[in-house]
């Protein structure tokens, strides 16, 4: 089987809203905690940090409210290594903000980001200098549900035809339900994801949004135009499709802490490993082991193992692969 199709290497840009979050310890109540952890959260900016921490060279856009929590959110992508130089400070409107509810084993994350900086993004946000140098364009589906102009600034980006734009672009379906009006995100997101060049989406989220039925051969029948399309089915697995095959890893075994922010480590990781040009199955590994980083942290951004580490489990045998990652299917 062949390979499959891989951008040329080069940076990466990504577009989108990141917030500040608060949050309580992980045991604490948010009605009854007596202090709360302040973090940036926003799933492309995740990407770029993670990305960076790789050593690929990624911008971040988007606008930030001028304001002490915009300022706070910026240094933090920037401290990652991201390229924040493009990103707007917007005096009028303020910085979004969300707060996580830890309820057990799940979290209940609250947004209020209605009128902030990112959500008057637009499509002129393509006209960056940044995009004519990149390699990938990476957006998410939370963008579109933000505002009209970041729904426009989206379906603009993928209705121009490949063969018009020197990049790629890379589209994580993200769906965040909360975001949506009832009805309005399974058609739009499906046809985002279809236009891409290459499309990340859970395989709970694939159910939610298109069919409760849908395996990931399924997925690929609904979405049959990308590239690459890779269906994340949760701990167990990843599986990409392209036009040569399917590859299928299986995912690393891991004490999760929290789960936000798994699927952006993932889409770097992978990301990364796509530009590197060591195969689809390398860049799936890669990907399972960015992934597990986040998992192990109450942020969205943890710490990656040492190069030496990520070698190491890269050059695995596909069998001592499948024993570290516990043996399942």
């Amino acid at each position: 089987m062949k390979d499959g199709w891989r951008p040329a290497e080069g940076p990466v840009v990504c577009i989108g809203e990141t917030m500040a979050a608060l949050a309580p310890a992980p045991s604490e109540s948010l009605e009854t905690a007596e202090d709360l952890r302040v973090s940036v959260a926003g799933a492309e900016s995740n990407v770029a940090m993670y990305l960076a921490d790789l050593g690929v060279p990624v911008s971040w856009l988007s606008a930030l409210g001028d304001d002490a929590l915009g300022r706070r959110v910026r240094a933090a992508v920037g401290a990652a290594g991201v390229d924040v130089s493009g990103v707007r400070s917007d005096p009028e409107r303020p910085t979004g903000l969300l707060v996580k509810e830890p309820t057990g084993t799940r979290t209940r994350v609250h947004y209020y980001r209605g009128n902030s900086a990112a959500s008057a993004l637009g499509p002129d946000v393509l006209d960056d200098a940044r995009l004519r140098s990149a390699s990938v364009v990476h957006l998410t589906g939370v963008t579109p549900a933000l505002s009209p102009s970041c729904r426009n600034m989206v379906v603009e980006a993928l209705t121009t035809p490949p063969a018009e734009r020197p990049y790629a672009i890379s589209f994580d379906v993200n769906h965040r339900p909360a975001l949506w009006p009832p009805g309005t995100a399974a058609p739009l997101l499906r046809d985002l994801a279809d236009r891409s060049d290459i499309t990340f989406v859970g395989l709970d989220e694939a159910q939610e949004l298109w069919d409760a039925d849908l395996e990931p051969a399924d997925v690929r029948q609904l979405l049959p135009h990308p590239r690459l399309l890779v269906v994340k089915d949760g701990g167990r697995a990843a599986t990409a499709f392209g036009h040569e095959g399917a590859w299928t890893v299986t995912a690393l075994r891991t004490d999760v802490v929290e789960p936000v922010g798994a699927g952006d480590a993932f889409a770097a990781g992978f990301l990364t490993g796509l530009l590197r040009g060591g195969g689809m199955e390398r860049a799936l590994r890669l990907g399972h082991i960015t992934a597990a980083s986040a998992l192990k942290v109450t942020g969205d951004h943890g710490p990656l193992p040492d190069a030496d580490r990520i070698k190491q489990l890269l050059d695995l045998p596909a069998q001592e692969w499948e024993t570290v990652a516990g043996g399942r299917p």
